[in-house]
């Protein structure tokens, strides 16, 4: 990818101002703000050379090989013929089979050789799989750490939501239907069909991830009644998004509030300019993504490099087109579902996304779900804090049988 100069970096900021303008008075004022912003980019640009923060930014890429975890690929075809993406990790021979079922007791230990291990009272011979679901701008790399952890342990599916990652663009949005979170729902139900058409499940979801595993509850309850073994919601919200204020003042949330759904649909239509001023303004937006993935002040470089790439491969249309489904969700009413089963809910307390608070709610719903909030922890709680994370996710799959306690 070529350099852009410090002049690009100002144009392309000045004609986004431009277009917020006619989103309003308040529109008008993000876009000067955003082109200040840009010039104060340029200028930085300019001191410190182009060069320098090239190889700055290799090095990070080098220095954190995070989302290289590769699977046994497959694809999942959703109701409208989208093609999901998935991949799945089997277990290692030498590691022994986990098997488990819903309401079993002790575990039996996995011993040498392979020898199969499942609940006493499981009379179920397929494998216990766990399925993670990514949040927003995200992909399946997003839960690496995890991944690396369980690898081998556990029978893992990751997949790409539709639009996102390897998985194919929406087709029913391409033809203008609006994207939801029900579909969502019946994507993840058509990934399950496809990856793990039998045996029991664990369901796991960060952010718009937690949302899809609700709508799964809300249209399919006997699914969740006989396969699911327990579910980790991290990061998620069932409801009243409209609310959150992003750590912005009253009067400055009300204005993203009423002009960033125009924003967004008018910069959704003009993508390859958007594109261009992305790429001109990568220094900026890496401290936007900062502020609103991570609470705490030490996150490693390689890390908040890593979901800086997460984010950017999104194009700005899908952005735009998922943006409204969030306002919409409410998924409440189907939190019920899950009342029989393991829950862990887990959180940052610093999340400004979606706040601790909406993990309280979920809660409130499910009384004896274990409720975690992570101190210092931001929105990408998984890669701020993994072992955190890991370790109350293992601690679930111990306590259901799903891993042996030893290899905790």
């Amino acid at each position: 990818m070529s350099e852009t100069s410090a002049e690009d970096v100002v144009a392309t900021a000045a004609v986004a101002a431009a277009g917020w303008r006619r989103a309003g008075v308040a529109g008008a004022a993000i876009g000067v703000i955003a082109a200040g912003a840009a010039a104060g980019v340029a200028v930085e640009r300019l001191t410190v050379g182009r060069g320098m923060r090239k190889k700055a930014r290799l090095a990070l890429d080098a220095s954190g090989p995070y989302g290289s975890l590769r699977g046994m690929p497959g694809r999942a075809v959703a109701d409208d013929g989208t093609e999901l993406y998935y991949e799945v990790d089997e277990i290692e021979p030498d590691l022994g089979t986990s098997r488990a079922g819903k309401g079993a007791g002790a575990s039996v230990p996995a011993g040498s050789g392979g020898r199969r291990r499942r609940l006493f009272g499981s009379k179920d011979p397929a494998p216990l799989t766990v399925v993670f679901s990514h949040g927003y701008c995200l992909g399946q790399d997003s839960w690496h750490f995890q991944r690396a952890a369980l690898r081998g342990l556990v029978r893992t599916v990751h997949w790409d939501q539709r639009s996102h990652g390897r998985s194919e663009r929406g087709r029913a949005q391409a033809e203008g239907v609006p994207v939801g979170i029900d579909q969502l729902g019946r994507d993840l139900r058509a990934v399950l069909d496809a990856a793990a058409p039998e045996g029991p499940l664990v369901l796991v979801g960060h952010s718009m991830g937690g949302m899809t595993m609700m709508a799964l509850a809300d249209r399919y309850p006997e699914l969740i009644r006989e396969r699911v073994a327990a579910v980790a919601f991290v990061g998620t919200s069932s409801g009243k998004l409209g609310e959150v204020n992003f750590g912005l003042p009253v009067a400055g949330v009300n204005a993203v509030r009423r002009v960033l759904p125009g924003v967004l649909k008018a910069l959704g239509s003009q993508t390859e300019l958007v594109e261009r001023g992305r790429r001109a303004t990568a220094d900026l937006f890496a401290g936007l993504i900062k502020r609103y993935s991570f609470g705490s002040r030490d996150v490693d470089p390689a890390v908040a490099r890593f979901a800086e790439r997460l984010i950017e491969s999104t194009p700005i249309d899908v952005v735009a087109e998922f943006y409204p489904a969030f306002t919409e969700h409410d998924k409440s009413g189907a939190l019920p579902a899950f009342r029989d089963i393991p829950v862990l809910i887990l959180a940052g307390d610093k999340d400004l996304v979606t706040p601790s608070s909406h993990s309280e709610a979920i809660a409130d719903e499910l009384p004896d779900a274990e409720l975690v909030i992570v101190p210092d922890a931001g929105h990408l709680v998984m890669l701020e804090h993994p072992e955190t994370v890991t370790d109350r996710l293992a601690d679930l799959l111990v306590r259901i049988g799903a891993v042996p306690a030893e290899a905790r």
